[in-house]
């Protein structure tokens, strides 16, 4: 069966135009029609694979396809999103589908077997999953360019990265191939890319999410799933869908909903953002300001040099993790020259650091939660600079110049990470050459709703969805041979 299966019982097949006009709409549209029975079943999957045969040779997005189990899948799916499609990010475990992690070591893994209560809950709501998404090995890097598959492109910039380590999902979304794209954030990993691709990321506070890995220290400390979206009701009913209880708190006005916001604009080093990252949150802090909110420019209330040489600490020993159980398996030699680099450089790492690294995260929840007894929200940079050239932080780079220019670009995210409180990506503004620059709001611990009630707000004053990529199926559709690889 060719991926222009017979759409309707008339006989009408999907064309590639149509793909892309459903490819417009975001998850929630897509699940209308077809529950309106204006596709046949399996219509949304049968119209996201056009998209993807389109679009990928472009962007280098997918890593794996199982389109013959997804057209399965589509036809008796049911729940709230019936059919609607979607991409997990490879490195998550899911039945059926190999795990590769986006590494050369795992280039022979078999088709997954087990899955875990995230993935479970979310086919039980309909969705399909079609493959899997790029991003670099082991989550390690703010970029998506591992050796195994090689580097994803920004659908805005094709020299420049989609970030990481979700690359792979934010450029899937971005680009319209699909509504929604699984993302996983260790240090900034969900709301990185969404800043770099204009898609709205949200780092769900600890314990917000149900379990989509198996039981790690470091990993249950700063980890967490969410899905990637264009639109503020998508990602609320994505978090909602994989909340522990199914639920989500509704808006509580406060101040008759307008927020107190602290804008924060340097950086955990204490270092101002480059000049566009400036003014796109200037830009930001005026629109909160005209829609009513109360602004005000404040430090960041933490030591900000101790957080992140915290968060070095336990990358350092994910790095280690990661070797460890290369070297069990004899094939060490194929991991890229970041991850054993880093894995060396935590060699030097001792009981004291682990110590330092406990009680500073401690000090900064306690420093946060004293915070938003007088703010609502923060809002900062996502990252320091604009989305990277491709290559900037490629794998094979010398270790000094990774460490040194990754822990500046990404040097506001890893906050949320260690203390477990929530954040949000969005994309109100872009740079002055079109690539988007997140916005960054961050709320107290349990306050999801907050950040989804003004990503909403904000969605509304500026119409994102209405903004499409050059790679895109809001750019390209109608037009043909669109296929321009390198």
């Amino acid at each position: 069966m060719t991926a222009r299966q017979k759409n309707t019982d008339s006989g009408h097949e999907l064309t590639t135009d149509e793909a892309f006009e459903i490819g417009m709409l975001d998850a929630h549209d897509q699940a209308a029609l077809q529950e309106r029975r204006e596709l046949a079943p399996g219509g949304l999957v049968e119209a996201a694979i056009l998209r993807i045969e389109q679009i990928d040779p472009q962007l280098n997005v997918i890593t794996f396809t199982d389109f013959d189990k997804a057209r399965r899948r589509a036809r008796r799916a049911t729940g709230d999103m019936a059919g609607v499609p979607w991409l997990l990010k490879d490195g998550l475990d899911y039945p059926g589908m190999p795990c590769r992690a986006g590494s050369r070591s795992r280039i022979s893994a078999p088709p997954g077997t087990c899955s875990f209560p995230y993935t479970d809950r979310l086919d039980s709501q309909g969705l399909v999953a079609l493959g899997k998404a790029n991003a670099p090995e082991f989550g390690l890097l703010p970029t998506t360019e591992p050796v195994l598959y090689g580097p994803t492109r920004n659908p805005w910039a094709r020299d420049r990265s989609p970030g990481g380590s979700s690359g792979g999902a934010a450029a899937a979304v971005a680009s319209g191939m699909v509504p929604l794209a699984h993302a996983a954030d260790g240090g900034g990993s969900i709301r990185i890319p969404a800043s770099c691709c204009g898609v709205i990321g949200l780092k769900p506070g600890r314990g917000s999410n149900l379990r989509a890995r198996a039981p790690h220290l470091i990993e249950d400390l700063i980890a967490c799933d969410v899905l990637l979206s264009r639109s503020a009701r998508d990602v609320a009913w994505a978090l909602h869908a994989a909340s522990p209880g199914g639920d989500v708190p509704a808006e509580r006005p406060a101040s008759g909903n307008r927020r107190r916001v602290a804008l924060c604009m340097d950086n955990l080093w204490g270092d101002a953002p480059e000049p566009q990252v400036c003014d796109v949150i200037a830009q930001t802090a005026e629109l909160c300001a005209s829609l009513g909110h109360d602004v005000e420019e404040r430090s960041l209330p933490v030591d900000g040099p101790a957080v992140l040489k915290s968060f070095q600490t336990l990358w350092g020993y994910l790095a280690r993790d990661v070797v460890a159980l290369c070297s069990a398996a004899e094939n060490t030699d194929l991991l890229e020259p970041w991850t054993r680099d880093l894995a060396a450089w935590s060699d030097r790492l001792g009981v004291l650091d682990m110590e330092s690294l406990l009680l500073e995260t401690a000090r900064a929840t306690a420093a946060l939660d004293a915070f938003f007894a007088d703010y609502d929200l923060i809002l900062s940079p996502v990252l320091r600079r604009p989305a990277l050239e491709i290559g900037a932080l490629s794998p094979t780079r010398a270790f000094d110049h990774i460490m040194t220019l990754m822990y500046d670009y990404v040097s506001y995210t890893p906050l949320h990470n260690l203390t477990g409180f929530p954040a949000i990506s969005l994309p109100v503004f872009s740079g002055a050459d079109g690539v988007p620059i997140g916005s960054m709001f961050a709320a107290a611990r349990g306050r999801e709703d907050q950040l989804l009630g003004l990503a909403g707000e904000l969605e509304a004053a500026t119409s994102w969805t209405d903004r499409w990529p050059p790679i895109s199926v809001g750019a390209l559709g109608g037009k043909k041979n669109q296929v321009d690889g390198d």
